[in-house]
């Protein structure tokens, strides 16, 4: 063949093979990312649309390995059963490469057998119970497939409460006297206890402690008992439990004692709107705000933001960094093979929107300088809202619930 022939026959092979690998890539199955999570409520609904906006992200950049992601959700809700056949969906009829979610630890704790037999990777977003991760350390062959992204655990949330009680609850303010009031699930039972023993070991008189139905209604009863226990602060610790209708019985019975602690819901940027201004005095822990803890924090927050007209709870930066530390994994193991994904996960080190994700041998995510820590913001004037601890981070001084200020 003539030289100029054999020079135009290859360029037109090299096109072909071009266009038909980039036809391939087109029609490559997606890798598909399996939302398992409790979509009635927000930190369901931010942690899917969190996802969404980052497999966007990704699939605008090509996607990975030559595959564009896939969002697949099931409704876990607030029950086991729900929550077990949404995972046994996602994993026997989907057939997805990787779960992110599990909001509830009553619900989770029923779920993760189940993962496990389907040998499907699973990234918790938003149960925070110590056992979900220590089975990776009993029993590292089957739960190696386990890993937590968001929040931290159970003990070491009950620290950095800890920290706020004896730091600046006492040292700074001066309350030595403390209730302890929350809701009776799961993760709170755990909590409660290390909270109750680290503020008596830092000090802080416990007058009482009590962990109440989640759906009770009227806290009159129990807002008797704390008042009658000589308190001068109530801690509170409010997940699934209607903090809207507690806050507000609080505010409206002019309660002598200011709160503060976990209240999940309260997390809500509409929060203290919603119950007309009642939650001013309220004091709770957040994992972010629109301030730069990373420089992928304030970046985050504007895109979210922006798409969706609203803040979002944990679980939104939560299960957008689950996705960035997937995808990382995926692209170093060059597979979404999970016994090749997995060791990658292991050396995880990602700077994500609230710290640098790392994980410990159990598969949990690491707490300290650097890592994931939380914030304590407090309600103030026109429902703003002001980090209050640690000192460090702080952009406004505690303030007490008006009508206590009054008598000042």
């Amino acid at each position: 063949m003539a030289p100029v022939l054999r020079r135009f026959a290859t360029l037109t092979g090299l096109v072909l093979l071009t266009g038909a690998s980039a036809a391939l890539a087109a029609d490559a199955k997606p890798i598909l990312i399996g939302v398992n999570t409790p979509i009635q409520l927000q930190l369901g609904r931010d942690s899917v649309d969190a996802i969404q906006m980052g497999v966007d992200e990704i699939n605008a950049k090509g996607g990975v390995l030559g595959r564009k992601l896939k969002v697949v959700v099931a409704d876990e809700g607030t029950n086991p059963q729900q929550g077990v056949a949404a995972v046994e969906k996602l994993t026997e009829e989907e057939h997805v490469d990787v779960l992110i979610g599990g909001a509830n630890s009553g619900v989770t704790l029923a779920e993760e057998p189940h993962i496990a037999e389907a040998k499907t990777i699973w990234i918790i977003n938003g149960s925070s119970s110590n056992a979900n991760t220590a089975f990776v350390k009993k029993d590292y062959k089957r739960y190696k497939y386990v890993f937590r992204v968001n929040p931290i655990n159970s003990r070491h949330l009950a620290e950095q409460l800890v920290g706020f009680t004896t730091g600046m609850l006492k040292n700074e303010l001066g309350y030595r006297k403390m209730a302890l009031v929350g809701e009776n699930a799961v993760a709170m039972q755990e909590i409660a206890r290390a909270v109750k023993a680290g503020m008596e070991k830092g000090g802080i008189e416990v007058t009482m402690m009590e962990l109440f139905d989640p759906d009770t209604s009227d806290f009159s009863p129990l807002f008797s008992k704390v008042k009658a226990s000589g308190a001068q602060y109530l801690v509170i610790m409010l997940s699934h439990a209607n903090s809207d209708v507690f806050v507000k019985q609080w505010h409206d019975a002019k309660f002598p004692l200011p709160i503060g602690g976990f209240d999940i819901k309260s997390q809500n940027p509409n929060f203290c709107s919603r119950i007309g201004g009642k939650s001013i005095g309220e004091t709770l822990s957040n994992n972010l705000t629109s301030a730069q803890i990373t420089p992928k924090t304030v970046a985050f927050w504007n895109a979210f933001t922006g798409r969706y007209h609203r803040a979002p709870v944990y679980t939104g930066p939560g299960g957008y960094d689950a996705l960035h530390v997937y995808v990382e994994a995926v692209e170093r193991a060059k597979s979404t093979d999970p016994e090749k994904v997995i060791p990658e996960l292991e050396k995880t080190k990602y700077v994500g929107t609230e710290g640098t994700i790392e994980f410990d041998e159990s598969h949990d995510v690491k707490t300290g300088p650097g890592n994931l820590n939380l914030l304590f913001q407090q309600w103030q004037a026109n429902c703003t809202r002001a980090v209050v601890w640690p000192k460090e981070v702080a952009t406004g001084k505690m303030i007490l619930p008006p009508w206590i200020a009054a008598k000042h």
